[in-house]
């Protein structure tokens, strides 16, 4: 979600837990959400990895712990339609799924990195400490990737990203960022680059019902990705975490919705659901993500709890 939607003020305002918003005048504190509200999730390894076509089916997916329904992104109230991830991985790559329900399945981007937040997405960020990762993708399974650096940190500031050419001064779709509803961040502007894609990732997309036909009524669609671990290493530059993790490592990732219609007043829906809500119209705001903890523990030693 990289777009300024130009919100009224009560929108980016809007009481998310009446202890957590509002400090002095029209200062929104830092961070917006509740640190003890954040979502904390075991992230369990697989020794057969799942087959990477958007359905979903194998057993680890049928197996793995789902986040509870996203919420809304600012209100933190729940969502028309239910949406739910989860997280795998082994020692070469990351999988996410998300299971999305969608009465009327719809989108129009096909070119990569349109401006997918245009069309019903979801989204996927991954934090490091001086750099993240946004991922997006539509029903059409288009992608939209960026990359982003904060400018305080001092792998910036020292030029440690400057001397890797793919973050050089002068790369194509390189600008600056300062966020979109939760300005400024404590943490300043950040430099994008807006042309950077993930090395080697892949990702699927399954239909349950038929796109783009309002004459039926569509289960949803279910989003399936692979990431791999070689990959990360600019994001995981400044603090050299283990590339695979080790059992415990905790990182913070975000897992988002983003809808062009909203449910009817007096529902407060933003159009943006989300598993950990921030509190304000922002993607952006990392202190909010869900803790991802790594257990080395097989998926096929989890049950799954009934969903809630």
């Amino acid at each position: 979600m990289n777009k300024l939607i130009l919100l009224p003020a009560l929108c980016i305002f809007f009481s998310f837990w009446s202890s957590a918003q509002v400090v002095a005048g029209d200062a929104i504190q830092y961070p917006p959400c509740i640190e003890e509200e954040i979502p904390h999730y075991n992230a369990y390894k697989v020794s057969n990895p799942p087959q990477i076509d958007g359905r979903l089916d194998d057993l680890v997916w049928q197996t793995a712990p789902t986040s509870p329904r996203f919420r809304d992104l600012i209100s933190g109230s729940k969502a028309i339609h239910d949406t739910r991830a989860a997280v795998l991985w082994d020692d070469e790559y990351l999988y996410i799924a998300y299971w999305i329900e969608e009465p009327n399945v719809q989108a129009t981007l096909t070119e990569r990195d349109a401006l997918i937040y245009n069309d019903n997405d979801v989204e996927l960020f991954i934090a490091g400490k001086d750099a993240y990762y946004e991922f997006e993708i539509n029903s059409f399974g288009t992608i939209y990737e960026v990359f982003f650096i904060w400018e305080d940190s001092d792998s910036y500031k020292n030029g440690v990203y400057d001397s890797i050419p793919e973050f050089s001064s002068d790369q194509p779709g390189r600008k600056p960022f300062s966020g979109v509803g939760y300005q400024p961040h404590p943490r300043g502007s950040r430099i994008g680059y807006w042309n950077w894609d993930f090395p080697e990732l892949r990702s699927a997309v399954h239909i349950d019902g038929t796109i783009n036909d309002d004459s039926d009524r569509d289960r949803g669609w279910t989003v399936e990705l692979a990431i791999p671990w070689s990959g990360m290493s600019a994001l995981t530059l400044a603090d050299n975490r283990s590339l695979p993790p080790k059992d415990e490592d905790i990182w913070r990732m975000d897992f988002s919705r983003f809808n062009q219609y909203k449910e009817a007043a007096p529902a407060e829906d933003s159009g943006g659901w989300v598993w950990s809500p921030h509190g304000v119209w922002d993607s952006h705001v990392l202190e909010c993500f869900t803790y991802i903890h790594f257990s080395q523990k097989d998926v096929s030693l989890f049950k799954r709890e009934t969903d809630k």
